[in-house]
């Protein structure tokens, strides 16, 4: 059905199709097939920036050609050594030679920030954040990426993705008091699951969509990359048009609706009045329950931010919740706002007195414990927490149970001493100001191109260049170096505690940890036997967009992973650095191989060259077996080059030639 309405131009279409239609550069829009879009707008975060910048020095290109690049120090803000602030003064220091506006440390959290002050509806906006799609709120086309893929994007290169489904999320009714925007992103995991997503777009419509604030509306967007999709979005609309005036951006709304009768690949409806407070138990978002019927669980910490739950209007709620009580000495409450415009109107209005007074402790606008960066649960801890992921040990304690759920049941909770149904207190109504106390001094415009030439990049020692694969060889040997299961996230293959956040731009230093949550002992028998082979079931590489955990395997001389399937963010990774990214055709092959197996491929280049299946040989057992390579026939040029960047070297070349 999708495609009818995206081909045929006669035909009513949805506002993903508009938008992408409207910056399509190569490739026809059907479901599957790869499409390359132009990029309006990029993201870096500190974390990955480090990458992105060193990637887009490497190209060799003076400055970026997007309409507007901002880098964001939200990350890696905890300076317990010189690495992270070496990283910070390296970011801003190239991103005032490249022409990136850069977002001081303590200004907020990326997508927070993006949201309040660059998002425009109609346009594209490519991150080197999962979480990027965030900006879908406001109608914007948002995609998280490796970084690689910003890099390019950065330097005027469209970005190649496969046409993803258009899915119509229809909202029906209104929310009943004490159920939020959480709670319908939370439904819709329960229903679809963590990989119920992947290889779609979620564009979100109907009369439920009208008494949803752009904040709620971000909610939902930036936790759809938890289902795996591409990305989600909601109309341009008088709401939208609010919420750009509260920050003296009006002159940048326009509308953008789909149109009457559009069609899409697939149609679900939730109904928001049947909606109740519901809870993510631990490890993975989409283990969802209602919170009624969550057994009595005590809660020792409590935390409230991250990306998806820290904006005025959140926090205002937790204040009226707090306000006039006392937390229990048992349970640590934490508070981390959103950005420095949210913490001056908190303090404004006169909310943050009302959480301080309560017994919170406010943290600094910044990701925080959502990524690790301090305030680990204590052991065998329950920690409830408004983010995105509870991955297992993500928090940064292995043995720590954590649940996600909404800044209302959050805070109701804190004061209980356990999970608790905020529906037991009186309905409480807050009012976010008209106007948001709008202030950049902490966003630093680049240098004028005239001026960039002569400024330098500083690098500190932790600072390394960026790793290079080598053109794919004809023939590929090595054993298998692990056997895993299904949804290994990223965490698994890179893990990012606050102890290893310092060395992102060190990928000597960070391959020592690689996989080290599957098996400790991983990296040495990776460098023993000199690289080999990865083996993983279903959905292999779920969650960050961090390319580290495809730059650190390379490092460790990984040739190829085998996996039932992927995360789209992680195969295109594995893809960029020149990684061969395998499927099974038969799952029974995944069930019969063993860690320490020989593995062979012959003949490559003419394997690929005549089909997408592939041979295996497994030496150790005497069996051959079927792999698929699902590549585009650009990326199959990428590998052969030995990644994206050898590859977009290259075509520059040939243009210049």
């Amino acid at each position: 059905m999708g495609n009818n309405a995206i081909t045929d131009g006669t035909k009513a279409k949805s506002i993903a199709a508009k938008i992408l239609e409207s910056h399509l550069v190569k490739g026809k829009m059907i479901p599957g097939e790869e499409i390359a879009i132009s990029i309006d707008q990029t993201l870096t975060q500190d974390t990955t920036g480090t990458m992105v910048y060193l990637e887009f020095e490497a190209l060799g290109l003076p400055r970026v050609r997007t309409k507007r690049s901002v880098a964001y120090v939200d990350h890696n803000t905890l300076q317990t050594g010189f690495e992270n602030a070496d990283d910070h003064r390296f970011i801003q220091t190239a991103a005032a030679k490249y022409g990136v506006y850069f977002s001081r440390p303590g200004n907020g959290i990326c997508h927070q920030v993006h949201l309040e002050r660059f998002t425009i509806p109609g346009q594209t906006l490519l991150g080197s954040d999962s979480h990027t799609p965030t900006a879908g709120a406001m109608g914007m086309i948002a995609i998280g990426a490796g970084g690689m893929d910003v890099a390019v994007a950065m330097g005027g290169g469209p970005y190649y993705l496969n046409m993803p489904k258009i899915v119509n999320v229809r909202l029906k009714g209104r929310l009943q008091p004490w159920v939020s925007a959480k709670d319908i992103i939370l439904e819709l995991l329960s229903r679809l699951s963590v990989k119920g997503g992947v290889g779609k777009i979620f564009e979100y419509s109907g009369e439920g969509v009208k008494s949803l604030s752009v904040p709620e509306r971000a909610t939902i967007t930036n936790m759809g990359a938890e289902l795996g999709a591409t990305t989600s979005l909601f109309p341009s609309d008088e709401v939208t048009r609010e919420f750009l005036r509260a920050q003296g951006r009006e002159v940048d709304w326009h509308p953008l609706a789909a149109d009457e009768g559009a069609v899409y690949d697939e149609v679900i409806e939730i109904d928001l009045t049947e909606l109740e407070p519901l809870v993510a138990c631990p490890h993975s978002p989409d283990k969802v329950v209602k919170v009624r019927e969550l057994p009595q669980t005590k809660v020792d910490q409590v935390c409230i931010g991250s990306c998806t739950n820290s904006s005025a209007a959140d926090l205002l709620k937790v204040a009226e919740i707090l306000k006039g009580k006392t937390i229990p000495a048992d349970v640590s409450l934490v508070i981390a706002p959103g950005s420095r415009q949210v913490l001056t109107m908190l303090a404004e209005q006169g909310a943050l007195a009302e959480m301080i007074k309560a017994g919170a402790r406010i943290l600094e606008c910044a990701c925080g414990p959502c990524i690790g960066m301090g305030q680990a649960p204590a052991t065998g801890a329950v920690s409830l927490r408004t983010f995105n992921r509870n991955f297992y040990g993500r928090s940064g304690t292995t043995s720590a149970q954590v649940y996600l759920c909404s800044p209302e049941v959050a805070a109701v909770s804190a004061l209980h001493g356990q999970i608790t149904d905020p529906r037991c207190h009186e309905p409480i109504q807050v009012t976010v100001p008209e106007k948001m106390p709008v202030n950049d001094n902490m966003i630093m415009a680049p240098a004028p191109a005239e001026e960039a030439e002569k400024l330098e990049v500083i690098k500190g020692p932790n600072i390394k260049s960026f790793l290079q694969n080598k053109a794919l060889p004809a023939t590929l040997e090595g054993s298998v170096l692990l056997v895993m299961e299904n949804n290994i996230t990223t965490d698994h293959i890179m893990p990012s505690p606050a102890k290893l956040l310092p060395l992102r731009s060190n990928i000597p230093a960070l391959a020592d940890y690689c996989l080290t949550p599957v098996d400790p002992n991983f990296p040495a028998r990776a460098k023993e036997r000199k690289g080999g082979f990865l083996v993983a079931g279903e959905n292999y590489g779920q969650g960050s967009s961090r390319e580290h955990a495809a730059l650190a395997p390379l490092y460790l001389g990984i040739k190829g992973v085998i996996a039932l399937s992927f995360a789209r963010i992680h195969k295109a990774n594995l893809l960029n650095a020149g990684i061969l990214a395998l499927t099974f055709l038969d799952k029974a092959d995944y069930d019969r191989i063993s860690r320490d197996d020989e593995l062979l491929l012959e003949n490559l280049h003419e394997q690929i060259a005549a089909d997408d299946t592939l041979v295996v040989r497994n030496k150790t057992k005497g069996y051959s077996f079927q792999v698929k390579l699902e590549a585009s026939p650009r990326q199959i040029q990428v590998l052969l080059a030995g990644g994206l960047l050898a590859y977009t070297k290259a075509q520059a070349e040939k243009r210049a030639e």
